[in-house]
């Protein structure tokens, strides 16, 4: 990412980077990914680097997410999917999973209204099933009363796996082969990503990661097979709006060729 400048300035009761209009200005709003993918990773690190319990650091990127789920609609962002908590993620200290569980259906009833309000329309993608009952209860409440709204559609991964995504989607189209429905050559990438969790939702343009990790740990792994990658150092919970518009200027930087040849 290009410098930016050091001093800081409060807006919206955050300390934010005084160039943050500026750099907002630089983007083009022709050229805007219709659909952006995170990756929020560092909330544990956040927190032990801390000295700190690491469910507080989940609890900061909680704030994160709030922060960005408001810039990403305000700059024009059509989709945003957020990386929540995967499936191997029940692997954690049950102390720890059993507060993001909480967190979750907190956080979810918390936002709800606010986000109705500013036509945000919620989608959740995962094996939904498989998590507590009055979180799963929670996650219709909130798909149900947001389904109509036209604005930005933010889509959370819960209890997620790009591989178990796949694999349902292909356990459907068996089930529907097997009762006829369909035969091989109906099967086409359009047919099979209809079948994922994400149906419905473009594929994402823009996969950002944070944290510094360079890799795509088992998420959305049909859906980002073009997606531009941006990965930074910052950690999830420090992770704000000019963040967000580095990213989308780096994206703006790129040539998409989707395997072909740039235009002279």
């Amino acid at each position: 990412m290009n410098a930016v400048a050091e001093k800081m300035v409060v807006r919206n009761g955050l300390f934010v980077r005084d160039d943050l209009e500026s750099r907002i200005a630089e983007l083009d709003a022709d050229r805007m990914p219709r659909h952006v993918a995170i990756i929020c990773d560092g909330n544990g690190r956040w927190a032990t680097g801390r000295g700190l319990p690491r469910p507080l650091g989940h609890r900061q990127g909680y704030q994160a997410t709030r922060r960005i789920v408001r810039s990403a609609s305000d700059l024009g962002i059509k989709a945003l999917t957020l990386y929540a908590f995967s499936t191997e993620n029940w692997s954690r200290p049950r102390l720890e999973t059993d507060s993001l569980m909480r967190l979750f259906e907190e956080g979810a009833q918390r936002e709800l209204n606010e986000l109705h309000e500013n036509g945000v329309q919620m989608r959740f993608s995962g094996r939904l099933h498989e998590l507590p009952a009055s979180l799963q209860n929670r996650l219709k409440i909130n798909e149900e009363k947001t389904s109509r709204n036209t604005g930005m559609i933010l889509n959370v991964c819960l209890n997620y796996s790009g591989r178990a995504d796949i694999i349902d989607a292909v356990k459907s189209l068996v089930e529907k082969a097997c009762r006829q429905e369909l035969c091989a050559k109906d099967v086409t990438p359009e047919l099979f990503s209809d079948h994922l969790s994400t149906a419905g939702l473009p594929d994402p343009d823009l996969l950002i990661r944070t944290a510094g990790e360079m890799r795509v740990s088992n998420y959305l792994l049909w859906q980002i097979a073009y997606a531009e990658l941006h990965v930074t150092s910052t950690l999830w919970p420090d992770f704000d709006k000019i963040h967000l518009v580095d990213a989308l200027l780096d994206y703006q930087r790129r040539a998409r060729k989707f395997g072909g040849v740039t235009p002279a």
